[in-house]
């Protein structure tokens, strides 16, 4: 049975002052696959070794089910959370076959060993690894390792799995077979699942709800697409995925939730009104590589000008970094036909993709 969670004004310092978490709130539902994503030092390890029991915190107060974990008096041990584990560094027993790896999980069932070994057996068939069982941690590679380390969370069927950057290791063709396997693993077991990443594709890939941490704080939660659509802050945008930014000047606002904004060199444009009210008329538009279009220099449509500055084949396309007038580079411009390599170019764009948030100080 899936567990929800409710986090609730969390706090956590550490001696000397360090705060890494600060008054965060956050409500899972049963069954829901979270991603908490954010830089190094954003919080989201401290945040998952809190949820863990690994961490005591400093305030607030943690609920797992029905069942008040954390509350800055109370700590309930990791072993009596019901939940399980997948670390970035696989944490296998050396000394232990996989098939031994995955079975201590049952252990705490106090069922009798053939059984244990049975199902562990089972379990490694069903992450492809049957073949392997008897083979030890140093005998498997990283991704064969990763799989085992999935298949004792798995099997200890708790409501609860948390993962801590599992796929870090790996390298990046693994990390993307791998990222299905975990997805349609874990949503098959229906188990509740927080999974953290630094990375946003994979976030984006895996998640039903992604929350971003920064310095400490959760700043915004929400579906893949609410959090690229509608990023509530710079970093958020900025770590989710964008073409550049470009300084600009507030002309007017649109009915449509746009506003006209002009760049120092070029054609106004309209860009996403921002969340927060601007301050003057110096602004700041975030543009995602969907927000940008290549064009003709000399087209009447386009609103920039720049000078591509390299190419790199992406299969489906191409991809351009392009350089405004020695000022702004703009990366990941994708169009299906290549530019050369010091041509000038014009650049359409598109308001759904161009993010306007207050100039910064």
């Amino acid at each position: 049975m899936a567990d929800p969670i409710t986090i609730e004004n969390l706090g956590k310092t550490y001696p000397g002052g360090n705060e890494a978490l600060r008054d965060v709130s956050l409500a899972v539902e049963p069954g829901t696959f979270l991603v908490l994503l954010g830089p190094s030092g954003s919080g989201k390890t401290t945040l998952l070794r809190c949820l863990a029991g690994i961490e005591r915190v400093t305030s607030g107060r943690i609920t797992i089910g029905q069942r008040i974990v954390a509350d800055g008096r109370a700590h309930v041990p990791p072993d009596q959370r019901d939940l399980s584990m997948v670390f970035q560094d696989y944490a296998l027993w050396p000394h232990l076959s996989a098939r031994d790896n995955v079975a201590f999980a049952l252990r705490r069932r106090r069922l009798p060993r053939s059984e244990c070994r049975s199902r562990a057996a089972e379990m490694l068939s069903r992450v492809g690894l049957g073949a392997l069982a008897d083979r030890y941690p140093n005998q498997l590679s990283g991704g064969e390792q990763q799989r085992v380390a999935l298949a004792r969370a798995l099997i200890a069927d708790t409501g609860l799995i948390l993962c801590d950057e599992p796929l870090s290791n790996l390298d990046a063709d693994l990390r993307e077979r791998m990222r299905v396997e975990i997805s349609a693993l874990v949503r098959e077991a229906a188990a509740t699942t927080v999974y953290i990443t630094h990375d946003q594709a994979e976030a984006f890939a895996l998640a039903d709800q992604v929350g971003v941490l920064e310095r400490g704080r959760l700043v915004q939660t929400g579906t893949p697409e609410e959090i690229y659509t509608c990023p509530a802050t710079r970093l958020v945008a900025r770590f989710t995925g964008l073409a550049g930014e470009l300084p600009v000047r507030v002309r007017d606002r649109g009915l449509d939730g746009t506003v006209l904004v002009e760049p120092a060199e070029g054609s106004s444009f309209r860009a996403r009104a921002p969340l927060e009210p601007l301050t003057g008329p110096a602004a700041l538009v975030m543009i995602r590589p969907t927000g940008v279009k290549l064009t003709s220099n000399g087209s009447d449509d386009r609103h920039l000008s720049g000078r591509v500055t390299d190419v790199a084949f992406r299969g489906r396309g191409y991809e351009h970094a392009i350089d405004i007038n020695g000022t702004t580079r703009l990366t990941g411009v994708f169009a299906d036909v290549r530019a050369k390599r010091g041509e000038i170019v014009g650049l359409r764009m598109d308001p759904a993709g161009c993010h306007l948030f207050p100039a910064e100080p």
